[in-house]
């Protein structure tokens, strides 16, 4: 897979918009402000391919990225803080329990930070993907911001407050395991 040819396809404001071509669809999700769009950026190693917002939240739809014509990267909104309406704040959660009850979804990347305990949040959406038998990647952003000395304890904390073992430490900041994601990402893109 190439994955630097990649494009952004289109966004999904409602059910009907969700594509439904039998391509894997590969979830990157994550709280607001944790690095999801600076993750995929890497990934695909193209500047911008994502939006990146200073403001958290920017993501209100289902983004969708065609990877090489092979698989697509489904950007979701953001969780957690972000500083919406309760009304959008419902609207995203409608959209969401939608997408996943779509049986559409071929993995997930759940990106958390890996100097911080995962949230609640972090928890329920590691329980979506394990509950439904989902393979997901703990995606841990940010280890740049971590000493040596922390990176064990922080791992070890990650894997047991969600309970799942899958975990890559990464840099979108330097790019630190990026070949391990991309070989992640082709990985899941192979039709069953």
């Amino acid at each position: 897979m190439n994955i630097q040819n990649s494009k952004f396809i289109t966004s999904a404001a409602s059910p009907s918009g969700f594509i439904r071509d039998g391509l894997p669809q590969l979830v990157f999700a994550g709280r607001s402000n944790v690095g999801k769009s600076s993750v995929i950026n890497k990934a695909v190693n193209i500047k911008r391919f994502a939006k990146v917002s200073g403001t958290p939240g920017k993501t209100a739809h289902v983004n969708y990225f065609l990877l090489d014509g092979q698989a697509y990267i489904a950007d979701l909104p953001g969780y957690g803080y972000a500083k919406v309406s309760d009304s959008e704040r419902r609207r995203w959660a409608a959209l969401m329990e939608e997408y996943f009850g779509s049986g559409l979804v071929t993995a997930g990347f759940l990106i958390v930070d890996a100097r911080h305990k995962p949230t609640a949040d972090d928890v329920t959406m590691a329980d979506w993907f394990t509950q439904t038998e989902t393979p997901v990647v703990v995606v841990a952003n940010k280890l740049d911001k971590l000493k040596n000395s922390e990176i064990e304890p922080n791992t070890a904390r990650i894997r047991d407050t969600l309970n799942i073992d899958d975990i890559l430490l990464f840099s979108a900041e330097t790019g630190y395991n990026r070949d391990k994601l991309v070989n992640r990402i082709a990985e899941f893109s192979t039709k069953p």
